[in-house]
């Protein structure tokens, strides 16, 4: 499919923060493949874009199948041949208020898979292919439970998820250093209303999506390879 719009991939986004990205990097004018494990969600959060007259799709996507995932990479590749923005917003918050010494393994497993092994998994898939067109944006979107400096043990495997995360965004971003116009780029949405943050939480989707548009939408001389809450530099 031919065109001359970015195109961009968000994970996780048939609800909540992805969502809201996908929702408005579409209304900034890109070409947006919203992703989502269940079909049904992903092409009915699809459609209700679509009827708005965005030009966006929508591809299954498990971050925890590694054949989900070839399958995606290989639909961009086969389908547009690049891909200009990647949003790792599919995340799963599982073992608040249990202790390391008592959560189960699975859990612990499951939290890494989704959180950091889906993220490093897209991040092989598409990151080579900006590199052939020297242009890219890649945001994470990870929390300030995974700062080393702020870190505690209220949910131990997704802090660490998390942190592996921040990591591997400083890994990623230095493996593209000589490309000046590929920036890679983790962030913290703060505490926000969805399903994960709850009803209680004191941003709005739209709140928390801001900085990851903004890092999605950076200019050629914009940062890379740093942690950004409310378009601020935080500490790792």
């Amino acid at each position: 499919m031919a065109t001359d719009k970015r195109i961009a991939v968000v994970t996780g986004a048939n609800r909540g923060i992805g969502y809201e990205v996908y929702r408005e990097l579409a209304d900034a004018g890109m070409h947006v493949i919203l992703t989502s494990r269940d079909a049904a969600k992903g092409e009915a959060a699809a459609a209700t874009i679509q009827r708005e007259g965005k030009d966006v799709r929508f591809h299954p996507l498990d971050v925890a199948d590694e054949r989900s995932m070839a399958a995606v990479a290989q639909f961009v590749r086969a389908e547009y041949g690049r891909l200009d923005v990647l949003v790792n917003n599919a995340g799963v918050y599982l073992d608040e208020g249990i202790s390391l010494f008592d959560v189960d393994m699975a859990t612990v497993r499951t939290t890494m898979d989704i959180n950091f092994y889906g993220a490093l998994y897209m991040c092989r898939a598409f990151v080579p292919l900006m590199r052939e067109r020297g242009y890219g944006r890649v945001v994470n979107v990870s929390s300030g439970s995974g700062a080393l400096h702020e870190m505690d043990s209220i949910t131990p495997s997704y802090s660490i998820s998390k942190a592996a995360l921040n990591a591997l965004t400083r890994v990623v971003a230095d493996e593209v250093r000589g490309y000046k116009d590929i920036k890679v780029n983790t962030m913290c949405p703060g505490w926000v209303q969805t399903d994960m943050g709850g009803k209680n939480a004191t941003r709005t989707p739209a709140e928390g999506a801001d900085t990851v548009i903004w890092l999605a939408t950076l200019p050629s001389d914009g940062p890379t390879g740093l942690f950004f809450r409310d378009r601020k530099v935080i500490a790792w």
